[in-house]
């Protein structure tokens, strides 16, 4: 059975969507959500607590028109996760389906909402649900990065990223080939790769030292060139990166 969240700043809308997935027997549990904050942070918990936890959550019934954070900005955030709940679009506005399916929803349905049409959208999302297979979670694989591209998982061998650049809680993990954004800090990702050759520059680059090309001095700003991209380096660490760098020399 499907475990859901539903989202609407306008209570009657939410109340009257609760209700007709509560009449679902294929609904197992939903939960109500006044805004894309609140959402989010049940999200997270659901994240957290994994595909199989108690706070698990399958599939998100979404508005668009929202305060603060739409339902398709709130959407496209979910794409950045590993194992994003699945996105039903509820809206009374027809002109946002293409950008609705170009984020992968299961659905888009208008409001008023009709009890059969909405049947059908659980039904799509419990098909889906049941064809799609879980990824498995373990630990840290230390030689590769899982991200998601274009809805294809890939693993990223980590001697191929270049360096890394911090966005908020996530992370832009660079290489020759392009660039992909996981939700990891860049704090997590100094300490795990640290012993592989990694070295802050900056508070808001990591950086290989085997792809470094060339050690920058210029009035008394120091840079380094990573895959012809240069990067600033702080003073705090400028003296480490340089004792680095000779070691690694001279080993």
């Amino acid at each position: 059975m499907l475990r859901a969240l539903a989202v609407d700043d306008e209570r009657p809308s939410l109340e009257e969507l609760l209700y007709l997935l509560r009449a679902d027997p294929r609904i197992g549990s939903v939960e109500g959500a006044g805004d894309a904050t609140g959402a989010l942070r049940r999200i997270n918990r659901a994240l957290e607590s994994g595909p199989d936890g108690p706070d698990a959550i399958d599939v998100v019934f979404l508005d668009i028109h929202m305060p603060g954070l739409d339902g398709l900005e709130m959407a496209r955030l979910l794409t950045g996760f590993a194992k994003p709940p699945l996105v039903v679009f509820v809206t009374a506005h027809e002109g946002f389906a293409v950008q609705a399916f170009d984020l992968k929803a299961v659905d888009y349905v208008l409001k008023p909402v009709r009890r059969e049409r909405l049947a059908e959208a659980v039904r799509r999302a419990e098909q889906l649900r049941e064809t799609t297979p879980l990824i498995p979670v373990h630990e840290p694989d230390p030689d590769h990065v899982l991200v998601e591209l274009g809805g294809v998982t890939r693993f990223v061998p980590v001697e191929d990223i270049t360096h890394v650049e911090a966005q908020g809680d996530y992370a832009r993990l660079h290489t020759a080939q392009g660039s992909h954004l996981v939700r990891i800090p860049l704090s997590t990702l100094e300490e795990r790769w640290r012993s592989r050759g990694f070295v802050r520059i900056h508070r808001r680059h990591l950086v290989a030292l085997r792809h470094i090309e060339e050690l920058r001095l210029d009035a008394g700003t120091v840079s380094v060139l990573v895959d012809s991209v240069e990067l600033q380096v702080s003073r705090r660490h400028a003296r480490e990166l340089r004792e680095m760098l000779i070691r690694r020399t001279a080993g």
